[in-house]
């Protein structure tokens, strides 16, 4: 069975993103899939999709990054450099584990298709 994941590292101060919002979206439709905030793990306390709800396609994920850093106490310019992390990605196998984490700081992000 297929399913969606994530998770955030926080590497400006080397720890899980916790409290990171967070929205997936699928391409073309009028309103997001899911809303949530992550755990202390910085992660989605379960799948955002599986089963026959992860169908392949487009999908976006928005992070608010400059949400997160103003909550922690970090300075940010306004506008921030970085307001929202968009990750737009296909799915091609709804029964394959997609795993897409994020390490972010307010000037910087990294993705990859994990595991």
């Amino acid at each position: 069975m297929g399913q969606l994941t994530t998770h955030v590292l926080d590497t400006m101060h080397g720890r899980p993103a916790a409290g990171m919002a967070v929205a997936l979206w699928r391409a073309g439709e009028p309103a997001p899939l899911r809303e949530l905030v992550l755990n202390a793990d910085g992660r989605a306390d379960g799948p955002l999709l599986t089963g026959a709800a992860l169908t392949t396609g487009r999908y976006r994920l928005v992070f608010a990054v400059a949400d997160y850093f103003r909550a922690r106490g970090v300075a940010l310019p306004d506008p921030p450099f970085l307001g929202e992390v968009v990750l737009d990605f296909g799915i091609a196998d709804a029964t394959a584990h997609y795993h897409v984490p994020l390490l972010a700081s307010p000037w910087s992000y990294s993705t990859y298709r994990g595991s």
